[in-house]
């Protein structure tokens, strides 16, 4: 189903780099939500005022807010679609992620007066709802079509790699959730005489509000700028290592618009490499990344100093000290020099942020070990928080 809609509606749907196709994708995400969540609200609203079950009309009302969400997804879309201007040169992708919220603050407002009215049911309870086959029907009908639309969202936004339109498969999926509470409700009071609809009513609030924390709380980790996704980086080391003539990579560093990527990185070269050589093996790095990837790349060279072996060796002695204190340190941008008395080692070290010792107690640990080695060695390490998997 999901893959027939995709190509009945979306033209070269394949092409997911294309912001036509990207919006197209959108588009059709946010009217398949709203005209489903349409007809859902309407069915249980009137299954809910029927058989007086306040957990059925709740769950139609949260649907009914599911159209404003498909409604802001759309405009978010559009706005993202939009290309960059003056006053935006990085485009208006990250307009998806204030959709995200307003999504995420529907979904707040709307577990807050669920609460309230389930509250006042536990209160001032009334009498057990009256039993519908209706309800139940419709009920279990919303179940089998939410967690089709969380499949067909969750496929979308993999597709596009779309933060508001995974907020709306998160959502449909706790939706099925909340309808499978409100189902029991129906199925408790018929058949064991039990009147546990605003306990439900409460629960369903719970997995409502849950589920806006989360979109919540990752749209605001992309907005203050959370570190980039392993795979990410992952990604962008294989390509730089598949360019001829590159020794290393670090200080790489990722920042997201929306779908888009722009990213810097410092590339090691043997440090005999002409300057021409660098610079087309650069511009090459970059011309592949624009070409072939939504990433932006700008390429640092660093030389590296290979045929010298008393550097190289120096360069082994640090990388084993540094591993020693902790594997997860690297050693980057290692240069020598050497004199009569004594050899300077100087280097970067990049730690996690996690780590326990502070910046100066590692750097005094390196030199400490690096000296117990080789009096004639001094290391001037410059230490440095990792701000991504090197």
């Amino acid at each position: 189903m999901t893959a027939l809609l995709i190509k009945l509606f979306v033209r070269d749907y394949k092409n997911t780099g294309s912001e036509k196709v990207r919006l197209a994708y959108g588009n059709l995400s946010s009217w398949v939500c709203m005209a489903v969540n349409l007809l859902l609200a309407a069915a249980k609203i009137t299954a809910g005022a029927l058989s007086g079950a306040i957990s059925v009309l709740a769950d139609g009302l949260n649907n009914l807010s599911d159209c404003g969400s498909g409604a802001v997804s759309y405009v978010g879309f559009r706005v993202a679609a939009k290309p960059a201007d003056k006053k935006h040169p990085f485009g208006h992708q990250r307009s998806e992620y204030l959709a995200a919220l307003i999504v995420a603050m529907i979904i707040f407002v709307l577990a807050a007066e669920l609460m309230i009215e389930s509250i006042s049911q536990l209160i001032t309870p009334g009498e057990n709802s009256v039993w519908s086959v209706l309800s139940v029907v419709v009920l279990s009908v919303s179940i089998a079509v939410k967690f089709w639309l969380f499949l067909f969202n969750r496929s979308v936004a993999k597709r596009v790699n779309s933060e508001v339109i995974k907020a709306t498969a998160l959502d449909s999926l706790t939706d099925c959730l909340a309808t499978l509470a409100a189902l029991i409700a129906v199925i408790v009071s018929r058949f064991a005489g039990v009147n546990i609809d605003g306990y439900m009513g409460i629960f369903v609030a719970l997995f409502i509000a849950f589920a806006g924390v989360g979109i919540f709380r990752d749209t605001i980790g992309k907005l203050l700028g959370e570190a980039p996704d392993p795979e990410i980086v992952q990604k962008i080391r294989n390509r730089i290592f598949m360019h001829g003539g590159v020794h290393g990579i670090h200080d790489l560093m990722v920042h997201s618009y929306g779908h888009k990527y722009y990213a810097t990185v410092h590339v090691e070269v043997d440090s005999k490499m002409p300057m021409m050589e660098g610079h087309d093996l650069a511009d090459t790095i970059e011309r592949d990344f624009a070409c072939n990837t939504d990433i932006v790349l700008v390429v640092h060279l660093d030389p590296v100093v290979l045929d010298n072996p008393k550097c190289n060796a120096c360069r082994v002695l640090v990388e084993e000290i540094v591993k020693e204190i902790d594997p997860s340190f690297s050693v980057h941008d290692f240069r020598m020099v050497d004199g009569i008395s004594h050899t300077n080692l100087i280097f970067d070290v990049a730690i996690p942020f996690e780590c326990k010792l502070s910046p100066q107690e590692v750097k005094d640990e390196i030199s400490r070990r690096v000296r117990e080695r080789d009096k004639k060695l001094f290391a001037v390490p410059t230490v440095e928080p990792s701000i991504s998997a090197e």
